[in-house]
């Protein structure tokens, strides 16, 4: 059997760019890992079978479409029994199941002795989703085109942070169409020039320059229709964050802070009303066993 963990992650910033030919958008964004798991079990079967500990129906799962996937692109005629326990919430923003999905096209590579390259599992990925690429790449890259042009910056680091996320749900096709008209593409090397300041910052603890870089385009759009995102940013200072922002399109928020101790009293002020967890920042992926 394989047991693997499947991170969650931030968008440090999220700037959304011009609408492509295909329909997607092309974004640039700085993505880290964080230490929130989805956990999946994966053994030798007969057949794919899925079992979830949330009521999903499971043909509707990325997990069992990695899994379909690529036992065709490989040519097996294997299957497996897969688990997966759910931590991470959906329409959050945290891209759990773009990380599930990327840890069983890891994990059943390896069990079915597919030998598929990282590189391919990538291009898998990406028919599965904008965000699986970079689970099999992080912990820390800049996503680009439809967030699977990835570079990884090194090294990475850790620092603690609490995620927040209130009842509400975004739907990611819902927050683009809040933004309005297509975006034109500008300034880009402005921002990749802000991003460069954003990762600099992180790792030398200037959260006020974080802070002042930081942004998230969707934030605004989807704040005017769950106010309780700014309720949850403004809580999440009161409690100790040096910076607080939206995750993806919504509706998690972060808050970075500057000991683990304070994000643990902030996290546990919080819990009483909202999905709230402590957190660090990873510095490697999880898949050392894979």
């Amino acid at each position: 059997m394989i047991k693997i963990n499947a991170p969650a992650k931030i968008n440090l910033c999220l700037h959304v760019l011009n609408k492509r030919e295909d329909g997607y958008h092309n974004i640039l964004s700085l993505m880290q890992c964080v230490g929130i798991y989805d956990t999946l079990e994966i053994e030798p079967s007969d057949t794919i079978e899925l079992k979830c500990n949330i009521d999903l129906p499971a043909q509707q799962n990325l997990v069992y479409r990695a899994a379909m996937l690529l036992k065709e692109r490989s040519g097996m005629d294997k299957g497996a029994k897969i688990r997966l326990d759910k931590e991470i919430p959906s329409g959050a923003g945290l891209g759990g199941g773009s990380s599930d999905a990327a840890a069983a096209l890891l994990a059943l590579n390896s069990l079915w002795d597919a030998g598929l390259t990282m590189e391919e599992l990538k291009a898998l990925g990406a028919r599965l989703g904008s965000d699986v690429p970079f689970f099999l790449q992080g912990p820390l890259a800049v996503a680009e085109g439809r967030g699977d042009e990835l570079t990884t910056l090194l090294p990475a680091f850790s620092y603690p942070l609490v995620v927040v996320k209130p009842e509400v749900s975004v739907s990611t096709p819902w927050a683009y169409n809040q933004l309005g008209r297509t975006r034109e593409l500008t300034n880009q090397a402005v921002k990749i020039d802000n991003i460069k300041l954003i990762y600099q910052a992180i790792r030398q603890g200037d959260y006020t320059l974080f802070s002042s870089l930081a942004s998230n385009d969707f934030e605004d759009a989807v704040m005017n229709h769950f106010p309780v995102i700014k309720e949850i940013k403004g809580l999440l200072k009161e409690h100790g964050a040096c910076a607080s922002l939206m995750s993806g399109s919504g509706s998690s928020v972060f808050g970075i802070f500057k000991d683990s101790s304070g994000a643990r009293t902030a996290a546990e002020a919080l819990s009483d009303r909202f999905w709230c967890r402590a957190a660090e920042s990873l510095a490697e992926m999880p898949y050392a066993a894979v």
